[in-house]
């Protein structure tokens, strides 16, 4: 409950509204780039934003797609989409703002070239470039140093990128094509925020003549927190990646060295006029709102309206940069002064092409202002009308109108707008400048509501929700989502033929309306047939899921290819389903992926028939070995503190499930000396060693294995990296499946991860391999013979490559598998 709870805060009310005042009064913006989802300072950010109260936002190169998934299996853009929202969530507590380049996260890198030669030099320069011109931070923030002892190869370019771009977007030959949609911007300086207090990484002592200070542990007394004490929270938000940190109260200096611009002497903002001032003509208006801001009464909110309303009279008419960026802001600090709420929600978070959804603009006053609500125009997807009815808004008396929207049937699925088109392995391919640089796009429907407040007009944006009750946790809102009337897709991503045997095929089909018939076929690769042609299915009750069958024989030739579930429904086919990863912490997010599985074809045998799963942080390892004919059983807690383990022929560990499972940990002796040495085989994947800078329980892992052993963070992060086989005739690599260095072709992303460092002489290494430049691994895959059992473990990446549908990664998992079998 407390942790429920702890999740609910947030700033509202007469501490919001004075937030919202006091920040029309500063006429200034920060930048702030790292690489990743959780490099950003978030008590930087949190102090610039609700201290300083500057424009504040965190550009980061890429969504985190490469990182791993402490909270569930999702990996790729999936994880991406958890990071983005995570990110989200934090800055609404820290109150910046958020953006994004189009790079991909390849996972770990070890060098600043490798990063710029994967994602492209120019690529990366210009999608900063273009945040910078778009944005116009008078300073700009590196995190990291652009050297190696930033470690990752992102990390260091993030800095070496914003070095550039500090000087390219003020170049008009620079990416010359944005220039039709922003112009060219000169930031005042550039900084690094060292990171103070870490040994080794402080900032170089040449250059402390160009070193300022800055206090973010300041108390608000207004918010009732530190600025210290909202960046914990804040950082709390990357839940997938375990980052809970403490709210800290006290002193926390931090320092920012002058890389590029005018040197800071005294302060970050030296030089930088940040009232309005710097904005010619428009001193009126800053004058207006200093009295707002400093008349502010919680008791009496509506008193500084006319101060507010004068300033919007001012700014309506103004077209340059900060006047445009502060009207809206100015809009909606009227609105909280005033009492205003409106929403504009759908009845039904699914919205269907070709079907008439319900929505409706509500709004109340609540504070006795003189309020009419004037007219609503609508944007994003076409489909409803606007709305010219002027409806005057009594105190505490809620207004509904109603308004229908009208789906085509060709209405674009609702999905990420930086998954709509083709996507190499290093970027996503965005053309709409709108949208690039954003974290989301827009709602599908956007409303733009125009009230009269004691007779000035304002403007407020609202995109479409679905408002609801949850019976155990309240009322909630999620977005709304256009989806088709039947939804298809795959039950698995990649099906795994080990032979020339047959197999069953499912596709699991959805109505999103009731009473949906039709006919579903699969498009097969050229040589593979499928039985029957076609299915003819009939769903009854909207929300029903039916899954459907088809024999598929793969092709006598060994090989990849793709393979596509065809709805046809009223005569139009339909290819794309609707996935949803929904978690508590953040908004259901919807992905509309085509209906495409990979399907590969090996030789493989696999002689293990049962399995016992210890499930850890999450993965797809166990649909995968169902794939290569094993019963798969996830081991609960009473399964390793008292069952018979004895009727497994495996017993496999999931990722980190020995950081995560205390059961197991607990119980790993008994699973050595009453399983193992009985004859059984134990599997463990990788695990994190914990303890040191990265904080955590270093003893986590010391039953990680039968006998002593030392897991390190050494990884090998090219998938490509050559593999050596010390003992080419050990068993592991000759049975059931000859192993060649053929079965390491066509993995993704890398090698393996947290490898063992050091370990006893029982333990027998079975491959060697190493990133270019470096000394080889040895530690990667451990196998010990322990009584009459065998003990394996293995950092190697399997829960990347087996759900991958790579076919050397199944045939090596089966020979782990098998042995136990003669």
């Amino acid at each position: 409950m407390g942790l429920s709870l702890l999740a609910q805060r947030s700033f509202s009310g007469a501490a919001e509204t004075k937030q919202a005042l006091d920040k029309l009064n500063v006429v200034g913006s920060a930048l702030m780039i790292a690489a990743h989802p959780d490099d950003e300072n978030t008590g930087v950010v949190a102090y610039l934003a609700r201290g300083k109260k500057v424009r504040t936002a965190y550009l980061s190169l890429n969504r985190g797609e490469g990182g791993q998934n402490l909270i569930g299996s999702e990996q790729g853009v999936d994880i991406g989409l958890i990071r983005t929202q995570e990110l989200l969530a934090a800055r609404r507590i820290d109150g910046g703002e958020q953006f994004f380049t189009r790079m991909i996260d390849f996972g770990f890198s070890k060098t600043a070239k490798e990063t710029m030669d994967k994602w492209g030099h120019d690529n990366i320069l210009r999608d900063v470039v273009w945040v910078i011109r778009k944005y116009q931070p008078d300073v700009i923030i590196r995190r990291f140093s652009g050297t190696p002892q930033d470690g990752h190869g992102h990390h260091q370019t993030s800095a070496i990128i914003a070095d550039e771009a500090f000087e390219a977007a003020a170049d008009p030959k620079r990416f010359p094509e944005q220039l039709k949609y922003v112009s060219v911007w000169q930031a005042k300086r550039l900084v690094w925020n060292s990171f103070g207090g870490r040994p080794g990484v402080e900032a170089p002592k040449e250059k402390e003549t160009l070193r300022v200070s800055m206090e973010v542990g300041d108390y608000d007394a207004y918010l009732g927190y530190s600025y210290g004490e909202i960046a914990g929270w804040s950082r709390s938000q990357h839940k997938s990646q375990a980052m809970g940190a403490a709210e800290r109260k006290g002193p926390q200096l931090n320092y920012f060295t002058t890389i590029k611009g005018e040197v800071a002497k005294t302060d970050l903002w030296d030089g930088i006029d940040t009232t309005w001032n710097r904005v010619p003509g428009a001193a009126g208006v800053g004058e207006l709102l200093a009295k707002a801001a400093s008349e502010f009464n919680a008791s009496n909110p509506t008193a500084v309206l006319p101060h507010l309303l004068e300033a919007r009279r001012l700014l309506a008419p103004r077209t340059d940069h900060y006047s445009v960026l502060k009207r809206k802001d100015l809009d909606e600090a009227i609105a909280m002064v005033a009492g205003i709420w409106t929403e504009f929600q759908a009845e039904k978070y699914l919205a269907i092409q070709g079907k008439t959804a319900k929505l409706s603009i509500v709004a109340i006053q609540r504070n006795g202002a003189d309020v009419t609500m004037q007219a609503a125009s609508f944007s994003g997807v076409k489909g409803v009308d606007p709305v010219a009815k002027i409806t005057k808004l009594e105190k505490n008396q809620p207004v509904t109108v109603a308004l229908n929207w009208v789906v085509a049937e060709d209405a674009p699925l609702t999905q990420p707008y930086f998954l709509i088109e083709a996507r190499s392995d290093a970027m996503f391919t965005v053309n709409n400048m709108d949208l690039l640089g954003l974290p989301q796009a827009p709602a599908p429907v956007v409303a733009n509501i125009k009230f009269l407040v004691n007779g000035t007009e304002i403007e407020l944006i609202r995109g479409v929700t679905h408002r609801y009750v949850n019976r155990s946790a309240g009322e909630l809102t999620r977005p709304v989502t256009i989806v088709p009337p039947v939804s298809v897709r795959m039950s698995q991503d990649a099906l795994v033929f080990p032979g020339v045997e047959a197999r069953k095929v499912e596709v699991v089909l959805k109505a999103n309306l009731a009473s949906q018939k039709g006919s579903l076929k699969l498009n097969i690769p050229a040589g593979w047939k499928t039985e029957p042609a076609n299915v003819d299915f009939q769903i009854s009750a909207a929300e029903e899921e039916k899954t459907l069958s088809f024999v598929v024989t793969p092709s006598t030739k060994e090989g990849t290819g793709n393979l596509t579930a065809v709805a046809t429904v009223n005569g139009r086919e339909i290819t794309q389903g609707t996935r949803v990863i929904q978690y508590a912490h953040i908004p259901p997010q919807t992905m509309a992926p085509k209906a495409t599985a990979k399907v590969v074809r090996f030789s493989g045998k696999n002689l293990a028939k049962r399995v016992g799963y210890v499930m850890g942080a999450g993965d797809e390892v166990p649909d995968a070995l169902r794939q290569m004919g094993c019963e798969v059983i996830l081991l609960t807690e009473e399964d390793l503190t008292t069952g018979s383990l004895s009727q497994y022929d495996a017993v496999v560990t999931g990722v980190r499930a020995f950081n995560t499972r205390a059961d197991l940990r607990a119980n790993a002796q008994r699973i050595f000396d009453e399983y193992v040495a009985k004859g059984g085989t134990m599997i463990v994947q990788y695990n994190v060693q914990e303890g040191g800078f990265f904080g955590g329980d270093p003893s986590l892992l010391s039953k990680v294995g039968p006998y002593p052993m030392t897991i390190s963070r050494d990884r090998v992060t090219d998938e490509f990296a050559p593999m050596i086989f010390p003992k080419q005739d050990h068993r592991i690599l000759q049975y059931p499946n000859q192993i060649t260095a053929k079965d390491f072709d066509g993995w993704v992303q890398e090698r393996g991860l947290y490898f063992a460092s050091k370990w006893d002489d029982h333990y027998e290494p079975i491959f060697s391999t190493q990133d270019p430049g470096e000394k080889p691994m040895l530690g990667g895959t451990l196998y010990a013979k322990y009584g009459q059992g065998h003990y394996l473990f293995t950092s190697y990446a399997w829960f990347r490559q087996l759900p991958a549908g790579v076919p050397g990664a199944y045939r090596l998992f089966a020979n782990f598998l098998s042995l136990g079998k003669n």
